[in-house]
C-alpha cells in the first residue's frame, strides 16, 4: 500500500551533552535513506528531522562526534513541537538526568502536543521523571532497567523488549508514547516508524540500504537464547543449556537435564534458577520459541506442523498457543509480517 503524503513528518531529535551519539545518527538515517527512496518514487520528503538541545549550537556526544543543534528548546517551545520528538540516551543517565532539570520539565509542557514522544535506550528516564511513564508500559537498555523500575515504581518496566508502543487516549485524540531498548534498537524503532507512517515496502527498502533485518517486532526479546546460554558460568547448567538447543526436537524432561549435568532434579532446578534466573522449563520454552521464529522467518514454505515438530512442541496448535501466548499473535501472523 503506498502511502501518498504533502507535508514532511517534523521530527525533533533532543540532544545533550554526553548523549549516545550512534542512538541518534541511526535513526537519523533510517528517515534520511526513507526521503532517498520516496524521491525516488516521484514523491517529496517525508521527513524533516531537527537538532534540539538546551541551547543552539554543537553538542558534544560520548564519541569525538558532535551534532549542531538549530533550535533550543526554548525555541521549541515557543513555535510548537513537530509530530515526532524523539529523546536519546546517555551512558550515564541519572548523572546526565540531575543536571536536566530544564529538559523534563520541557517535556512536562510540550507532551500534549506531540503526536509521537520517543525515548531511546536510558532516555526512557527523562519520560519518568517527567511522569510520563506513571502506569505505562515501557522499555529500556537492560542494563538500567532494574535502575528505571526501583527510582520509579509507577512504571511498568519491560526489561524484554525491543521497544514498546502506548497509546495515550486524552480529549485531544490519541496520542502515542514509544521506548526502545538500547542503541541499535533505536534504529528498529525507526523502521517502525517508516512502517507506520509510509507502509512495509518503503520500510524493508531502508532496511536493505542499512544491511539488516526488518524482522525484530517491538516484542522480541534484547537476547537471543543462544548469547544467553554463553554468558552463563557455571559449567553444570552451560552443558545442559548446549545440550537442550542441540536436542529441541526431542522430548526433554527435568530428570534428563539434572542427569546432563549430574545433579538431583531439586538441586538442578535450583542451581538452574540462580545462575539463569529462569526456571529449566522456561529456558526450554524460550529456545523452542526462538528456533520456531526463525524457521518461521527462514522456511516460508514449511507446514505449521513440520515447524512445531522441528523445536519439539508436537503439534502446530502447541505452536500457535505460544505464539498467541507469548508474543500475542498467531505463528500464521508472524511469518506474514517477518518472513521472507
Amino acid at each position: 500500500m503506498e502511502h501518498r503524503h504533502t507535508l514532511p513528518h517534523r521530527i525533533d531529535l533532543i540532544v545533550y551533552p554526553g548523549f549516545k551519539s550512534l542512538e541518534a545518527v541511526g535513526p537519523m538515517s533510517v528517515f534520511d535513506y526513507a526521503n532517498v527512496h520516496l524521491r525516488a518514487r516521484g514523491l517529496s520528503d517525508g521527513y524533516e528531522v531537527r537538532i534540539t538541545a538546551a541551547q543552539q549550537g554543537f553538542v558534544q556526544s560520548d564519541t569525538l562526534m558532535a551534532l549542531q543543534a538549530s533550535q533550543s528548546l526554548a525555541d521549541l517551545q515557543q513555535r510548537g513541537t513537530g509530530c515526532t520528538v524523539i529523546v536519546v540516551g546517555s551512558r550515564h543517565i541519572e548523572t546526565v538526568l540531575g543536571a536536566s532539570a530544564e529538559l523534563v520539565q520541557w517535556l512536562q509542557a510540550v507532551a500534549p502536543q506531540v503526536q509521537r514522544l520517543i525515548a531511546l535506550c536510558s532516555g526512557s528516564f527523562f519520560l519518568a521523571e517527567a511522569g510520563l511513564l506513571d502506569g505505562r508500559r515501557a522499555a529500556t537498555h537492560w542494563s538500567v532497567a532494574a535502575a528505571l523500575a526501583q527510582r520509579y515504581p509507577r512504571v511498568q518496566v519491560d526489561a524484554d523488549a525491543i521497544y514498546v508502543r502506548d497509546d495515550v487516549k486524552d480529549s485531544d485524540g490519541t496520542r502515542q508514547i514509544w521506548t526502545s531498548a538500547g542503541v541499535t534498537a533505536g534504529i528498529d524503532l525507526a523502521l517502525a516508524l517508516v512502517e507506520q507512517d509510509f507502509g512495509h515496502a518503503l520500510a524493508l527498502e531502508v532496511a536493505r540500504d542499512l544491511v539488516m533485518y526488518l524482522k525484530r517486532p517491538g516484542g522480541q526479546s534484547q537476547f537471543s537464547v543462544p548469547l544467553a546460554a554463553q554468558s552463563t558460568r557455571h559449567k553444570g547448567v552451560q552443558a545442559v543449556q548446549q545440550w537442550v538447543l542441540a536436542h529441541l526436537g526431542e522430548p526433554m524432561t527435568l530428570a534428563q537435564m539434572a542427569e546432563q549435568a549430574a545433579m538431583s532434579e531439586r538441586h538442578f532446578r535450583r542451581v538452574f534458577q540462580q545462575e539463569t534466573g529462569l526456571s529449566p522449563s522456561a529456558f526450554v520454552e524460550n529456545a523452542r520459541l526462538e528456533a520456531s521464529k526463525q524457521l518461521l522467518e527462514t522456511q516460508s514454505q514449511w507446514p505449521l506442523k513440520t515447524v512445531a515438530a522441528h523445536v519439539g512442541l508436537g503439534s502446530e496448535q502447541a505452536l500457535r498457543q505460544l505464539f498467541v501466548r507469548r508474543l500475542g499473535i498467531t505463528p500464521v501472523a508472524y511469518r506474514e509480517r517477518f518472513g521472507d
